[in-house]
């Protein structure tokens, strides 16, 4: 049974906290602001360190064509992606080499915005932060098949999770993109 969870979930604690975020998000406690779809110019991926998740939903809306960004709101601006995620992508036909981790206090913000996290907690701390709190804002995992309003962190976690959590991201990034028409680059 663990491994099950382990691989689905990331830890016991990953499949907890999907289950507390469906009650947040449908219980409107979730600090959602939804943007206008003709007002979306720029898909920004958000995370916690900007070295996993975010880094590799930006890199696969930019290879759709669309104009991205990613930060992290506990990181340090210059590092690259984290190994294990870099070499998923490299199979994947995705070069993360070039990315470079981006905080959120060196993250500057457009019109058009449209800022998506992996984590309700990620919604609350963006919420707070002056410089972004009045930014449209969202889930990335909402735009999975099965609405998944946490995509529980796979930094040191097993391949078997990992490759799944990689897996939703690209599913939501396909409908994400799809969804706003007006941030694929001109």
């Amino acid at each position: 049974m663990r491994q099950w969870i382990d691989d689905r979930f990331g830890t016991p604690r990953g499949a907890v906290r999907l289950g507390l975020s469906y009650a947040e998000v449908a219980s409107g406690l979730a600090p959602i602001r939804r943007p206008q779809r003709d007002e979306v110019r720029r898909l920004v991926f958000v995370c916690h360190g900007n070295i996993c998740r975010s880094a590799y939903a930006e890199a696969l809306a930019q290879r759709a064509g669309y104009a991205t960004a990613s930060f992290g709101l506990s990181t340090s601006t210059g590092s690259p992606a984290h190994p294990p995620i870099a070499a998923i992508a490299a199979e994947r036909g995705l070069d993360l080499s070039a990315h470079r981790t981006t905080r959120v206090e060196d993250f500057e913000a457009l019109p058009g915005d449209y800022l998506l996290a992996m984590e309700v907690r990620h919604l609350r701390k963006m919420a707070a932060i002056p410089a972004i709190a009045q930014l449209p804002r969202g889930l990335l995992g909402s735009y999975a098949g099965l609405p998944l309003p946490h995509l529980h962190d796979p930094y040191k976690l097993g391949d078997g999770y990992t490759r799944v959590c990689l897996t939703r991201v690209e599913h939501a990034v396909e409908r994400l993109c799809v969804s706003f028409p007006a941030a694929r680059r001109a």
